[in-house]
């Protein structure tokens, strides 16, 4: 029997500030809820714009996530991106303050999304007085993982930083396979992913190593989970980082989680790139049936699937993601 899914309480803002992203564009238009990454330097302060000034692009995604209800705000970063240089810049460059950040989230364990988590730890203890910073993460993400080349030779991917290695940078480590809700259920961690769609297949090639053993294959990557906010008079924002389950299986669960909750945007990496290709058209299919107002994609997603996107939804419908972005809902959406 599966647990029991916690409450979500419904925020009046959401702000998703895309701190790493695969991309860099400020000239594109786009709705009227996004802000793009020179028009906050603008209101910032910037007064002439020059490379200096700006973000790195990269493999990778971070954001961070600011919920408000009334006078109260809890911010959460979710996933730091692979390098401590480049985010480093980029909160710099950006003027964030992670002071204010209540907990790191890590999505799952690859390294393009858990890199640069001493950076993160080391700055928002800076900011907050050398305080315990609370990272939830899922037990299964610290094996050892790679991808099988066509040769048949293993691509080792760097290892997601220890527990007892955080501990002693003043992170506390919260395991979790099932959901979790923060904050008094402003926001909720989901638990692991049903896999139900017929063509998701999870991520090709893709095996772990336990413990110094042999190389398994792990397609399906379970550790994978995803963020849910519920925004008053909105609806529902799903943050997937990186979509291994496929896109279709976290909408599905969102569904199953939040009956009735409309979908008011699905925000993040849809992995519909190199071997996931060729799912590209029913993936596009099936989300048609969640009547989604926002696809924010970007990271993983590839070009081939934001072309068939924008060719599905145009673009009031899909909000292509970008380093230094910034997402609003609620009363300023």
């Amino acid at each position: 029997m599966s647990a029991p899914v916690p409450l979500l309480q419904p925020v009046d803002h959401l702000e998703v500030q895309i701190l790493v992203d695969n991309v860099s564009d400020s000239v594109s238009s786009g709705p009227a809820f996004v802000e793009t990454e020179f028009a906050h330097h603008y209101r910032h302060g910037m007064q002439v714009l020059a490379g200096p000034c700006l973000c790195c692009a990269t493999h990778g995604l971070s954001c961070l996530v600011t919920l408000r209800r009334g006078a109260q705000r809890r911010t959460v970063l979710f996933d730091t991106g692979p390098d401590e240089e480049v985010f480093r810049r980029n909160v710099a460059r950006l003027q964030v303050d992670l002071g204010r950040v209540d907990a790191i989230v890590i999505s799952h364990g690859h390294w393009d999304h858990a890199g640069a988590l001493f950076a993160a730890l080391q700055l928002i203890r800076a900011g907050r007085g050398d305080v315990r910073v609370p990272i939830h993460m899922h037990p299964d993400m610290f094996h050892t993982r790679a991808m099988r080349s066509s040769s048949g030779a293993m691509q080792p991917f760097a290892d997601v930083p220890g527990i007892e290695a955080l501990r002693a940078a003043g992170g506390d480590v919260v395991l979790a396979r099932q959901p979790e809700a923060l904050f008094d259920g402003w926001l909720q961690v989901s638990g692991e992913i049903p896999r139900l769609s017929s063509f998701e297949r999870g991520m090709p090639g893709q095996y772990r190593r336990i413990d110094g053993g042999d190389w398994e294959p792990d397609p399906l990557i379970m550790d994978e989970r995803w963020l849910a906010v519920r925004v008053r008079d909105a609806g529902l924002v799903a943050m997937t980082a990186c979509s291994h389950a496929g896109v279709v299986n976290v909408l599905l669960h969102a569904r199953a989680n939040f009956p009735g909750v409309p979908l008011r945007c699905v925000l993040g990496g849809l992995h519909l790139a190199g071997e996931n290709e060729d799912i590209i058209p029913q993936t596009v299919q099936a989300l048609r049936e969640f009547t989604v107002a926002s696809i924010a994609a970007g990271h993983c997603t590839g070009w081939r699937a934001m072309t068939a996107l924008a060719n599905a939804f145009g673009d009031q419908v899909l909000v292509p993601l970008a380093v230094g972005k910034t997402l609003r809902f609620g009363r300023n959406d």
